[in-house]
């Protein structure tokens, strides 16, 4: 190995160390090098074949054990994410959906989606691939040096509603309110206990006081967010923290499962559909909300509360919605 740094000489009484592979060994120990101790031999061996200085050498060797440290965490922090799953964003068939873009989730792949404190809610259909896509921007913000966990609705709203009879409730959000980023999977799947709502505000409000993001899945209107966690009140209130800061994206299409099945035909135009109905088409169609859809064209008579005091807000109201944009953005 070749002396291209300058040394300040050494007094006559001096000695460079010679230290035995065990000495070495104890020494990488205590300093808990573990890739280093694996392969510093090796690169010592190629570095004294290719002739490289000491800078070259020391440089390479640091930048190994560095890589070798951020593959680990992030290994580490994928299994700790509780993922039911694992899908990226270059996995997901965007190809399916009418509406849905790569472009439109850009904002929330980078840094700023957890550093802004935004949120999402991803609402449709079974099979649509709104888990997948919220566990892709889980494993984004693992990427981007964050930690990440993800849970299933109903086991988020027993363990705590468990903790909560027995006295340890605090204790047990801290679970849900650490994590820089939390995915509450498949809300409105099951059906939960009494005090769903409850348990569930205690998670959303406290990490919407600390800005941090939040990621839904559901197959539920809001309009029936009241009924499925039994108060309407703590619902609203619910959905009016998650959408402060956050978006709600619909996915459509057929189901990824059984598409191969071609169980959903499309439907005909609006003007064939009211000649076989005999139903004439409105001048003017009436407003739907963003996941109007899923009631499958059932006419609701009296909206919820949920959906006056949300869907029916002045649009000023909604001026905190970020945009997407971002490193995919347009």
């Amino acid at each position: 190995m070749s002396k291209n740094m300058s040394h300040p000489k050494q007094s006559s009484n001096s000695t460079m160390p010679n230290l035995s592979e065990g000495q070495l060994e104890i020494l990488f120990r205590r300093l808990n090098l573990a890739h280093t101790r694996r392969i510093y031999q090796d690169l010592a061996d190629r570095a004294e074949k290719e002739n490289w200085g000491y800078r070259d050498f020391l440089a390479l060797l640091l930048a190994e054990e560095v890589a070798h440290r951020k593959q680990t965490r992030l290994q580490r922090l994928t299994r700790k994410a509780n993922f039911p799953f694992f899908k990226t964003i270059d996995e997901f068939d965007f190809s399916l959906q009418t509406t849905l873009r790569l472009s439109l989730l850009g904002s929330y792949l980078g840094p700023d989606f957890v550093s802004e404190g935004r949120s999402l809610i991803f609402c449709g259909k079974a099979g649509r691939g709104k888990t997948h896509l919220a566990v892709a921007i889980g494993y984004r913000a693992i990427q981007n040096g964050f930690e990440t966990l993800s849970i299933n609705a109903a086991e988020l709203v027993e363990e705590l509603s468990n903790a909560s009879k027995q006295g340890r409730l605090q204790q047990s959000l801290l679970t849900y309110t650490h994590p820089h980023v939390l995915i509450v999977d498949e809300v409105g799947y099951l059906t939960y206990g009494p005090d769903a709502a409850n348990v569930l505000f205690h998670v959303v409000n406290n990490r919407h006081l600390r800005k941090r993001p939040m990621i839904f899945t559901t197959n539920k209107p809001f309009s029936e967010w009241g009924k499925v966690l039994h108060d309407e009140d703590l619902a609203a209130a619910i959905l009016d923290r998650i959408l402060e800061r956050g978006r709600v994206i619909h996915l459509d299409g057929p189901s990824w499962r059984t598409r191969h099945l071609n169980l959903e035909e499309p439907l005909p135009p609006a003007a064939e559909r009211a000649r076989i109905s005999g139903i004439g088409v409105p001048e003017f169609s009436e407003p739907t909300s963003t996941c109007a859809s899923l009631a499958e064209g059932r006419r609701i008579e009296r909206p919820s509360l949920i959906t006056m005091r949300w869907f029916s807000r002045p649009v000023a109201d909604h001026s905190a919605v970020p945009s997407a944009g971002g490193e995919y953005g347009s």
